[in-house]
């Protein structure tokens, strides 16, 4: 009795050779699968960019998989596809979201391994901390827009090829091509701005224009470079607006960058004196306030007469800090306290005016009489 069901299991294998080869696939899948996970887990202390590949794609992966093996199992049961042809179509459409999801995710892990060599690198909320590592920062730009440009990129294509899959789309498309090339020119003035921004993200990764962090002045407003994806760029203004600006203005217009470079800057405060003022006193004054002030980055405190007039001279005072952030807090401070030392020490040297009155001079009066008439520092 066992033989007889042997024999007869055997021929029917040996007579339903697709059945079989689908039954076998289908219930070796998903075993298959969990072994490989269950073996990449294992590796994850490897280190390397291996563990952090296979936990941003095993979900997909899997997707993909079971979607492949249902695809195959379907072509191996049903040759012809007649009995089944909404089912197949669904299946391709599956199967090209599925690979779309697996190849953004391999290109979301690409990037991220970036920033993992690069430490982890995060951006300081504090501004006067965007004196970080430049070269690291220009490697996080690049990463983050390269990746978002290449998933925009796959997204076209996957969308392109799940369209093109379409008979009936596919027919419309060859006719328009075949027939009107006008076609083209109007698909492609429609696509432009998609396209410039693609391109401008592109040339931004490479050439680096601008990157996360910058400190820039765009339209007249002080800010930095809060994020960039592949279509804009999120520009923070000191004020804690947001200004929303193309890729493409960037590559199109000019603009400041104080840390494209170095985020060092020099600060100036400018004041005027009356022409009986001594300029040591102002210029020890300031390196001793300089010295014990912490966003001064030790160097430069100088201080020049950079303008006369027929009232008073212009003194200009020139410190260095770390970055824009720092140099403005201590531009201000300076100021205050040079006002306080001057109105303190030497209230008599403050701009004046002055007035020469003859009393023979009968056009002249009491009212004339001004020996001071007001000024400021």
């Amino acid at each position: 009795m066992h033989d007889d069901f042997v024999i007869d299991a055997g021929a029917w294998i040996g007579s339903h050779v697709p059945e079989t080869t689908a039954i076998v696939l289908s219930v070796i899948a998903l075993p298959a699968f969990l072994l490989a996970s269950r073996l990449a887990l294992r590796a994850l202390h490897a280190g390397g960019i291996g563990p952090l590949l296979w936990l941003r794609t095993r979900t997909p992966l899997g997707v993909a998989w079971v979607l492949l093996v249902a695809r195959l199992d379907l072509s191996l049961l049903q040759p012809d596809g007649a009995a089944a042809a909404w089912l197949v179509f669904a299946l391709q459409l599956a199967l090209i979201a599925g690979f779309t999801w697996l190849a953004m995710r391999i290109v979301q892990a690409g990037g991220e391994a970036v920033t993992l060599r690069r430490g982890g690198l995060e951006l300081p909320e504090d501004p006067k901390l965007l004196d970080t590592n430049l070269h690291a920062r220009g490697a996080l730009t690049r990463a983050r827009v390269l990746t978002r440009v290449v998933n925009l990129i796959v997204i076209l294509i996957g969308v392109g090829l799940a369209l093109m899959s379409i008979p009936g789309v596919r027919r419309i498309g060859t006719s328009l091509l075949a027939s009107a090339g006008i076609a083209g020119v109007v698909v492609g003035f429609a696509a432009r701005p998609v396209l410039s921004n693609l391109l401008a993200g592109l040339q931004i990764a490479l050439t680096e224009p601008i990157r996360l962090n910058d400190v820039l002045i765009v339209q007249g407003e002080w800010g930095r470079v809060e994020e960039i994806t592949g279509t804009y760029v999120v520009f923070r203004i000191w004020d804690d607006r947001r200004l929303i600006l193309p890729l493409q203005w960037f590559i199109e217009h000019p603009f400041e960058n104080w840390t494209r470079t170095s985020a060092s800057l020099l600060a100036t405060v400018f004041l005027w004196v009356d022409y009986t003022m001594p300029i040591e006193p102002i210029r020890a004054e300031l390196k001793r306030l300089c010295a014990a002030d912490p966003d001064w980055d030790q160097r430069y405190a100088l201080v020049h007469v950079t303008e006369s007039n027929d009232h008073a001279l212009q003194v200009r005072l020139l410190m260095s800090a770390a970055n824009s952030a720092r140099a403005w807090e201590l531009r201000c401070r300076v100021r205050e306290a040079m006002v306080s030392y001057l109105q303190r020490e030497w209230p008599q040297h403050l701009p004046n005016r002055r007035l020469n009155w003859q009393p023979d001079d009968p056009l002249a009066g009491p009212a004339a009489l001004s020996p001071r008439a007001g000024g400021g520092a």
